[in-house]
C-alpha cells in the first residue's frame, strides 16, 4: 500500500453540501423552524464559499440539531435524507473514481468538515471505511452540540490526517504517492501537502490556484 488517496465529500464526491443540505432536510421536514434557521444556514454556507467561516460559530449552529432530538429519530430521519437527497447526488463518475483507486490498491480515506453523524453513512455508501471527519461530542449516547477534539476543517484536515496515519506508525511522507481530490479553496492546505493535489469541479479561487500551479483538474458530475 504505497499510495494515499483522500477525498474531500461535499461537491466533490456528491453533488451538494451535505451539511447545507441537512438543515435544509430537517427545515423541510418541520423538525427545524423555517424562519429561525433556513436563512442563517444559508448565510454560513456562503460564508463558507467565500472563505470567512468561524469553524467554531458554525459547529455551535450545525450541531445543536442533534442534541435536541432522540437518537432513534436522528437515524429514522438521516435514512430518508440518504434515500432523497444524497444517493441522488452520488453520480457513477465518483462512483468509478473511488472503485479505481480501491482497486489499485490505495489506503483511501473521505476527509470532510462536515460531521461523522451526516458523513458517515456517506462514506459507506461508497464503499470508504476511513472517514476523518468533524466529530460531534456524544455522552451516555446522545450528542452534547459540542465538538469533540480537532474540527476537520483548514488547516485541521492536515492535523486530522497526520494523526490518524500517525495511529497506524505511518506518516504522509511514507507514500510513494499521496493524492487529495477537492473542490474547494479551504482545502487548499491539505492540497498543498499531498504530492498529487487533484482540483475537482473547483470553486472559481481554486479553479486559479489549479491553473497557476498545474494541477490536474477533473469533473465528477453526471449528465
Amino acid at each position: 500500500m504505497n499510495r494515499l488517496t483522500l477525498f474531500d465529500l461535499d461537491n466533490t464526491l456528491i453533488s451538494c453540501d451535505s451539511d447545507y443540505e441537512w438543515g435544509q432536510f430537517l427545515v423541510d421536514r418541520g423538525v427545524l423552524k423555517r424562519q429561525a434557521y433556513e436563512a442563517q444556514n444559508a448565510a454560513y454556507y456562503e460564508q463558507y464559499k467565500a472563505g470567512t467561516l468561524d469553524i467554531h460559530e458554525f459547529l455551535g449552529f450545525a450541531l445543536r440539531p442533534l442534541a435536541e432530538h432522540a437518537p432513534e429519530d436522528l437515524d429514522r430521519w438521516h435514512a430518508d435524507f440518504m434515500a432523497t437527497r444524497i444517493l441522488p447526488a452520488i453520480g457513477a463518475p465518483a462512483r468509478a473514481l473511488v472503485q479505481r483507486h480501491q482497486a489499485a490498491g490505495d489506503l483511501c480515506a473521505v476527509v470532510t468538515a462536515t460531521n461523522s453523524f451526516v458523513t458517515g453513512p456517506i462514506a459507506l455508501a461508497f464503499g470508504v471505511r476511513h472517514l476523518l471527519a468533524t466529530e460531534p461530542e456524544r455522552v451516555a449516547g446522545r450528542f452534547t452540540g459540542r465538538v469533540a477534539g480537532i474540527p476537520c476543517f483548514r488547516e485541521g484536515k492536515i492535523a486530522r490526517v497526520e494523526a490518524w496515519l500517525a495511529a497506524q506508525g505511518r506518516r504522509l511522507e511514507d507514500f510513494r504517492e499521496s493524492s487529495f481530490y477537492s473542490d474547494s479553496h479551504n482545502d487548499l492546505p491539505l492540497l498543498e501537502r499531498v504530492t498529487r493535489p487533484v482540483a475537482v469541479d473547483p470553486d472559481p479561487k481554486l479553479a486559479a490556484v489549479a491553473r497557476a500551479r498545474g494541477w490536474p483538474a477533473v469533473s465528477l458530475r453526471f449528465p
